[in-house]
């Protein structure tokens, strides 16, 4: 299957639709309370590669399987068990013997609070020696997974390739491996300063996201994101920064949401695609209700990659990745709580009528 300059192998071929490499964390959410006051947490899974590969198996239908490692205790056990209840393989992830006590190896947690109106949404991570962060170059066969299985669609990104010295190295061999086999690469470049600062100084990390992107075939980024990582100044004329940014580097998708925080709880929300030269745009949605933001961007991501993967085209791509992204941040959690049903019917929907 071909489209937009992107050659899909075809499902028949592939044990997996998509596959995505991150770290998986436990999310613990206050609610509608906050982190510093609460005495009861929700505990959900999510990261920001694995998140679109959720999303793949449970809202859109398909095979996903996701790359990541944890401890071998019950917390890990119940980060697995969290993966299992999405529908996601859990046949690549890394098992560390765990030492009792958390000094060689640990879960990565994430205290997150939604923020209501004038208070932000606040995050507070805890991620230091996770077990997804000690991935090593070597350590996964990813020619076994994108020869021997076939993958259709890789997706992976900027927090994973944060996380320690040799995680942009991981990064680079799956890549490259998921590029000799035909497999389209998605990247999101999921700018946070906070996990950069400690693996050089800005010139070494645009160097290590230039290197990967040359090998990724559809780029996701905001301009902050550009900026940092690839030295593209914010794309105030995104037809023409696109055109610049897919000519160096060779990217066949170029994807950016288009968000205006008026508040915690509402925002402007809409999405610009470029493809084979042409730029499509969503509807902006002005002033959208948000009960949870975090997990939007990669709602829009699995949106792209869905509508791409099943040949719909450009217009389809931003349409289905801005309405999930919509629909993801009207539900608690990283993940998304929605089908590909309610997906399409929020395309150019005005309305929240009763569904009887």
């Amino acid at each position: 299957m071909a489209g937009g300059g992107l050659t899909i192998r075809p499902a028949a071929d592939c044990r997996w639709d998509c596959a995505a490499l991150g770290e998986v964390m436990l999310r613990f959410d206050p609610g509608e309370g906050r982190v510093r006051n609460a005495r009861s947490f929700q505990v959900w899974e999510g990261g920001g590669e694995y998140n679109v590969a959720r999303a793949m198996r449970k809202a859109f239908g398909l095979r996903a399987t996701v790359v990541t490692a944890f401890p071998d205790n019950d917390v890990g056990r119940l980060a697995e068990d969290l993966i299992l209840q999405g529908g996601v393989d859990v046949s690549h992830v890394i098992w560390r013997a765990y030492d009792g006590v958390g000094r060689n190896t640990r879960v990565g947690f994430n205290f997150t609070e939604r923020g209501f109106g004038l208070r932000p949404a606040l995050g507070v991570s805890d991620r230091g020696y996770s077990a997804a962060s000690q991935i090593a170059p070597g350590e996964v066969d990813w020619d076994g997974l994108f020869g021997a299985e076939g993958v259709r669609w890789f997706h992976t990104g900027g927090i994973f390739a944060a996380l320690a010295p040799q995680t942009p190295q991981v990064v680079l061999e799956a890549v490259r491996s998921a590029r000799r086999h035909g497999t389209v690469v998605s990247y999101d470049l999921n700018y946070r300063a906070s996990l950069w600062k400690a693996l050089g100084d800005p010139a070494a990390v645009q160097a290590l996201n230039r290197e990967i992107a040359a090998q990724v075939d559809v780029m996701f980024g905001d301009p902050a994101g550009f900026k940092a990582c690839l030295g593209y100044d914010a794309p105030t004329d995104f037809p023409a920064f696109a055109e610049a940014v897919a000519g160096e580097f060779g990217f066949k998708v170029v994807a950016s949401t288009r968000r205006t925080a008026q508040s915690a709880s509402a925002n402007d929300w809409g999405a610009v695609l470029w493809m084979d030269g042409t730029v499509v745009s969503s509807e902006t949605r002005a002033n959208l209700d948000v009960f949870d933001r975090v997990g939007g961007g990669d709602a829009f991501a699995s949106g792209v990659a869905y509508a791409l993967l099943q040949g719909k085209g450009a217009q389809a791509a931003v349409d289905y990745g801005a309405a999930h992204g919509a629909l993801a941040m009207t539900t608690p959690g990283d993940a998304s709580m929605v089908d590909v049903r309610e997906i399409e019917a929020a395309i150019g929907a005005t309305g929240a009528a009763v569904i009887r």
